[in-house]
This record gives C-alpha cells, structure tokens and sequence, in this order.
C-alpha cells in the first residue's frame, strides 16, 4: 500500500473530508491522493497558492503573520490550513509552505518546510503544526514533504480525537 492508498483508507473510516493548502508542495498532497481509485468522496478541493498575495486573498493569512514570521514558517501554515478548513466544506485542512531549493533564502535552509494540520471535529476545531527539513532535490523535497504531510495525518487526528490542539473558531 503507498501512503495516498493508507491516507484515504484513514480518511474513509473516519468520516473525514480533505483539503490542502499548499505552496512549496505546488499541488502534490491533493494529486497524490486523487490517484487513489474513490478519493474524490475524500477530497474536497485543493489550493496552490505560492504569492503572499494569494495566501492573502484566498486563504486569509494576514499581512502582520507575512511579515513578522516569514512565508516559511509554522505561523503562515497555521493560518493557511485553517484558512483553507474556514473556505470549504471540508473537516480536515493540511497546509505546507517552505524552500525547496537549490538555495537558502532569507536565512533558511534550502529543504525547510512547515506544516499544519487543522481539524473540525463536531463543535470543536484543532490545530498542529511542524517544521522539518528534508535533503534532496527541488523535487525530492517536494515529494518527501508531500509524503511527511499525509504520513502524519492520522497522529494529530487521534491527537485531536484525545482533545489536544484545540482552538476558537
């Protein structure tokens, strides 16, 4: 089994309907999972936003989080998963943002993504948030992070199950 085939069986047998907000993964969470054979019940929608402009406008991050966090930071894909979880009718939002590289940027080391994961369960919302690096290629850390993203999935849902990362909506 591959881990887009783990994810959508995880998400089947829990009731849970995704979307992505992804910048340095560039759309390759949301592909992964659609060639799984019946992931378009799972799969709410997918956003590709790389601007800060676009992270603005379609998932409301703010320009204050822009400027004192970075674009590659825990604090940017925090709001954009729960942005992405706020626009659609989705109750699971999984959010990446990062360098893929060759270089560094602004003081960050190429292969630096930040994650977030945010959850509505019932009256609830949850969130959790990462910061890994992986080596490799633009690519090879496109796909690793994109694996990383889905691969934990399933440890912050039963995180949020057990009551923990709770936020107000």
């Amino acid at each position: 089994m591959t881990i887009a085939n783990d994810t959508i069986e995880y998400l089947r047998e829990h009731s849970l309907i995704i979307t992505t907000a992804e910048s340095c993964t560039a759309g390759e969470i949301v592909m992964l999972l659609s060639e799984v054979p019946g992931s378009g019940q799972l799969i709410e929608c997918g956003y590709v936003v790389y601007s800060p402009q676009a992270k603005q406008r379609l998932l409301h991050v703010s320009s204050a989080t822009l400027q004192n966090f970075n674009l590659t930071s825990v604090e940017v894909a925090s709001e954009m998963a729960i942005g992405a979880l706020r626009d659609s009718t989705a109750n699971v939002a999984v959010a990446t943002t990062g360098i893929l590289g060759p270089d560094d940027m602004d003081g960050i080391k190429a292969g630096t993504v930040c994650f977030a994961w945010a959850f509505q369960l019932d009256d609830r919302a949850y969130l959790f948030a990462a910061r890994e690096w992986f080596p490799g290629s633009r690519s090879e850390v496109q796909t690793r992070a994109s694996e990383f993203a889905l691969q934990q999935l399933p440890t912050v849902h039963r995180r949020a199950l057990r009551g923990e990362g709770g936020w107000s909506r």
